[in-house]
């Protein structure tokens, strides 16, 4: 995945959190150090950047940082999502973390309140901030350990879900096209799923083998949030809004039968075969699955991007990628110039492009590269209007909740192995139970 919200990368903010001084291998590429007079301003950014076109957008705005700003040099780090965070532990012990540092908002928390990140709340230059809507804003958005609220990182890409679909069999079906200004609604997309499964083929295709980010980003189409605080104590909710979408993918598997079963224990790309082959017709996604299909369907094959379906509202929760300034940085102004041109409109536009996502920047959502029908980036580029802060960004205990508790109770309630009020009743009680240690 190209964000990682809230999965391994939050676990080792946990031991981050716990112990500082432990920590996995990783480069050690010391951040800038002050430079003598007359001597260039050296700064060390780290990128995860891994895919093909990903990896030559962010060289390239180095590049032209580089030559355009001889007095500001910056060093290309490569480093990795498998290991970023035991990486960053090691570096922040020992004063070598890089100077501007890419990563996702869910590893932020712990960081910041470690004292390794500099608050950025009153540094982002003007024409940055304006640019970035709050609702992405607050995804990077943390306590400050004063009584207030410092931010933590620049956000600059984030994950929509979106619909990807088999042309030929919607036309075949006389469905209506959803738009992203008219999305179905989740009964209209139950109704095309049934319509659309016939002859041992289905509707739909579920992949839940890592079904908790999905299903509760997905729940704030009704206002579901699976998590309240009341006086400082953050406890699991599991009312008629989280039901919502829990039910309506459990009835599409076993009252509808319009979606396969096969799909459950998969991941996310898994089904692609069975998709190009017309097992199924529709695969509800991240944004950034576009790519593969794009890369991989087979000859003929038609596909199109359809907008998630909405609920009481077309919400979906988000996290971000973001951009940060060690605090132990020596040249933290400098670091965050050169952030303000790698995060302008063009350049996000073109670090989207790149990774299949979508932008925070409101100029860059605007830039025809990215709102062409070519590949549904019209379709995926408007759904980020619908992101809001993940509800889980700020629980501090929820990643062991989600891997100890939410996963495997999910897994049984989608397997069809245990009931709805079985399953809300284990998020909540073993839930809390776990909450209750942080």
């Amino acid at each position: 995945m190209r964000i990682k919200s809230a999965l391994a990368a939050a676990a080792i903010v946990a031991v981050a959190a716990a112990g500082c001084g432990s920590g996995g291998s990783g480069t050690t590429d010391k951040g800038g150090e002050a430079a003598k007079p007359g001597e260039a301003v050296k700064l060390n950014f780290l990128s995860l950047a891994w895919q093909k076109e990903s990896l030559a957008a962010n060289k390239a705005l180095v590049d032209e940082w580089n030559k355009a700003n001889p007095g500001i040099q910056v060093t290309y780090v490569q480093g990795s999502w498998d290991n970023v965070n035991d990486q960053l532990v090691t570096q922040f012990a020992g004063g070598t973390a890089p100077d501007v540092i890419h990563n996702d908002s869910p590893a932020l928390s712990g960081f910041a309140a470690d004292g390794y990140l500099l608050d950025l709340k009153d540094k982002i230059p003007a024409e940055l901030k304006s640019d970035i809507p709050q609702a992405a804003w607050d995804t990077t958005t943390f306590d400050d350990g004063k009584g207030g609220q410092g931010v933590y990182g620049v956000p600059f890409l984030q994950e929509s879900q979106v619909i990807i679909a088999n042309k030929k069999l919607l036309d075949a079906a006389k469905v209506r096209i959803p738009t992203a200004d008219s999305p179905w609604t989740w009964d209209e997309f139950s109704e095309a799923a049934k319509k659309m499964t016939k002859s041992g083929n289905f509707g739909v295709a579920w992949p839940m083998k890592s079904p908790v980010n999905k299903t509760l980003n997905l729940a704030l189409n009704f206002g579901g949030k699976f998590f309240e605080t009341t006086d400082g104590k953050t406890t699991v909710k599991v009312g008629p809004e989280e039901r919502e979408v829990l039910q309506r993918i459990h009835d599409q598997l076993w009252k509808d039968k319009s979606a396969d079963p096969a799909a459950l224990g998969q991941g996310t790309a898994d089904p692609l075969p069975a998709f190009y082959k017309g097992k199924f017709a529709m695969l509800p996604a991240g944004v950034y699955l576009r790519q593969q299909v794009a890369e991989q369907a087979p000859d003929g094959f038609e596909w199109v991007t359809l907008p998630g379906p909405k609920g009481t509202s077309a919400e979906q929760g988000a996290v971000s990628q973001t951009l940060s300034v060690a605090q132990d940085s020596k040249h933290p102004e400098e670091a965050l110039k050169f952030m303000a041109f790698f995060l302008n409109g063009a350049n996000q536009a073109k670090l989207a492009k790149g990774d299949w996502l979508l932008p925070t920047s409101q100029q860059a959502a605007a830039d025809p590269s990215i709102t062409t029908a070519e590949n549904g980036w019209d379709v995926a580029t408007a759904s980020g209007k619908n992101l809001v802060v993940a509800p889980f960004l700020k629980v501090k205990g929820y990643d062991e909740w989600r891997s100890k508790v939410a996963t495997p109770t999910l897994q049984q309630y989608f397997a069809n192995k245990i009931t709805l009020d079985e399953a809300a009743t284990t998020l909540v009680n073993d839930g809390n139970e776990v909450l209750a240690r942080y």
